[in-house]
């Protein structure tokens, strides 16, 4: 399957998931910001992928869980460089840079791009075959 092709099921897929309009969904865009996802649908979106492209996603492989609560990993705002690094080995599908940039906790949303989805489900479906 082509780079192509799977972001056209991703956008398919956040376009049901999210009811955006299939031009929002850019590789760029943002799901919290610029695609509006709240914490419940990123449940809907994993569960919509693994029906669409046919593998299983573990609990927080895609989206992390529980990293921003833990005081090893967030200190007076900030994502700690523990937890920056914890964050790149749970999830090689995202790009960090924004965040290296500027370790405010509120930038961590902005990591979940359009084209980190897209990244995630290129290495399943490499993994599977």
């Amino acid at each position: 399957m082509t780079r192509e092709e799977v972001f056209e099921k991703v956008r398919e897929v956040l376009v049901d998931a999210l009811a955006v309009d299939e031009d929002e969904v850019r590789p760029e865009a943002t799901l919290n910001g610029d695609l509006g996802a709240e914490s419940i649908d990123f449940l809907d979106i994993v569960f919509k992928l693994e029906q669409v492209f046919g593998f299983k996603v573990a609990q927080g492989e895609l989206f992390p869980d529980n990293v921003m609560s833990d005081d090893r990993y967030v200190k007076n705002g900030k994502v700690t460089p523990e937890g920056l690094e914890t964050l790149r080995q749970r999830l090689p599908h995202v790009d960090f840079s924004a965040l290296d940039a500027d370790a405010d906790v509120s930038k961590v949303a902005e990591i979940f791009t359009v084209d980190a989805l897209v990244r995630f489900c290129e290495r399943k479906l490499a993994a599977k075959a």
